[in-house]
């Protein structure tokens, strides 16, 4: 990846309330589950140990909202530009007009005032700015109300879309909410957990960052929430001062290819399909994702828990990534590298793959759902995983018969602790080769 490229990431906050959908493994050969007696039924719901503080210098959650004189220049308050704040009334145009002043002055702030509710359809803020923004969001922002709601010439990929903007602090108390409930119902989702789907658009909004650097998420709060997609972002951290309660039946977290330099932190996830960086490299194509950071967070009753999922095919690297202090409550794959990821079964063996290294696994506890191994590292024949990192991993069944062999294959690395279920199966030192001669280090 050349210096100007690697400016672009592009990282997917997936906090569109989709259901449960498994990602297929397919390693080359067939693993069997050896079952034993669970000494108890485990019901938990405990927060990771130390529970996330407050970020010093940061504001606590329950702070009011700052004030603002009506003649700050500095400061666009939407309701300025026509924004009705009630919830009915669609305020998208007066939010372009505000965006669109603020973006073009000096170290300004977009203010989306405290005690209304904006509704806004599918919309593009661009930049770059003038100077680095603030967004402030102390009242709340809403989506249509369901896919029946939404405008018909209107994409049901995008919502809130931020293009080129270099420089931005989305904070608050506020609330962003897309209204995920009803996205959640639609027909092509599996439902409860039950894995039943059928025919028919699949389509959820987001929110995206396109080709954006330098930006700050925090103390926003998502109750029914939609997708965040940042493309194309360096530098990005998506924190709060408490949990930021993320109801997602896709990905609740997603980090795409050209990501690196990422703290993701204090989420609360599911249901869900859990915290995924991927899927990378579907059409053969090259993607770069490094020094991502996923740390004291719950995912709850999900599909997944921290997973990785490649196609084959792809080309590239996934590396320096830590998992670190996360809690699972009944999640049917609470640790998982899937490198043969596949949304149908006719995906074509390849022989190329990203080259996954340098994943650390510290702090995984709770509890799984026994449907599936609580661990699945199912690497590439041609490209292995190296220097997988496991400590402190402790997964019981939340109820039921105790499964005992993780699924492993052409997984390099090491066990620093005792694991809970023991991970035999990863393979000590590093592999003699890598057959692929054109993977690329990025």
């Amino acid at each position: 990846m050349n210096n100007h490229s690697s400016r672009f990431a592009f990282i997917l906050l997936s906090l569109v309330m989709f259901s449960f959908m498994l990602s297929a493994v397919h390693c080359g050969t067939h693993f069997h589950k050896n079952r034993g007696s669970s000494p108890v039924e485990s019901h938990i719901s405990f927060p990771p140990s130390p529970a996330p503080q407050a970020a010093v210098g940061s504001a606590a959650a329950a702070a009011p909202p700052p004030s603002y004189t009506a003649d700050d220049p500095t400061v666009f308050d939407v309701r300025k530009y026509g924004a009705v704040g009630d919830g009915l009334a669609d305020d998208t145009e007066a939010f372009k007009a505000a965006w669109d002043s603020a973006c073009g002055a000096e170290s300004t702030t977009l203010l989306v005032p405290h005690g209304h509710s904006f509704l806004i359809q599918s919309i593009i803020f661009t930049g770059p700015c003038r100077a680095d923004l603030v967004v402030q969001i102390d009242g709340t922002i809403v989506a249509p109300d369901g896919p029946g709601s939404w405008p018909q010439r209107n994409g049901k990929r995008q919502w809130l879309i931020f293009y080129r903007i270099h420089g931005l602090s989305m904070q608050g108390g506020g609330v962003i909410d897309g209204r995920g409930d009803k996205w959640w119902d639609l027909p092509c989702k599996p439902h409860k957990g039950n894995g039943s789907t059928s025919a028919g658009p699949c389509d959820s909004p987001a929110i995206r960052f396109f080709m954006s650097s330098n930006l700050k998420l925090h103390e926003l709060k998502s109750p029914t929430a939609p997708s965040f997609t940042c493309a194309s972002t360096d530098a990005a951290t998506f924190a709060s001062t408490g949990y930021v309660p993320v109801h997602a039946g896709d990905d609740c977290v997603s980090i795409g290819a050209g990501c690196f330099n990422v703290d993701i932190r204090n989420i609360s996830c599911g249901p869900s399909r859990g915290i995924s960086i991927g899927s990378l490299g579907r059409q053969n194509s090259h993607a770069c994702v490094s020094n991502i950071t996923m740390r004291d967070s719950v995912i709850r009753r999900s599909a997944n828990g921290v997973r990785i999922k490649t196609w084959q095919g792809g080309s590239g690297a996934v590396s320096g990534v830590t998992f670190n202090n996360i809690h699972m409550d009944m999640v049917r794959n609470p640790i998982i590298v899937d490198q043969y990821y596949c949304l149908n079964k006719s995906c074509a063996n390849q022989t190329s793959a990203v080259y996954v290294s340098d994943v650390s696994y510290s702090n995984i506890k709770g509890t799984y759902d026994t449907r599936s191994q609580p661990m699945q590292f199912a690497c590439s024949d041609a490209v292995p995983c190296t220097n997988l990192t496991l400590s402190e991993v402790e997964l019981l069944p939340a109820q039921g018969e105790y499964v005992t062999d993780p699924v492993c294959w052409n997984a390099y690395g090491t066990m620093e602790t005792p694991m809970i279920p023991p991970a035999a199966c990863i393979l000590e030192g590093t592999p003699e080769k890598i057959t692929q001669s054109e993977v690329e280090r990025c």
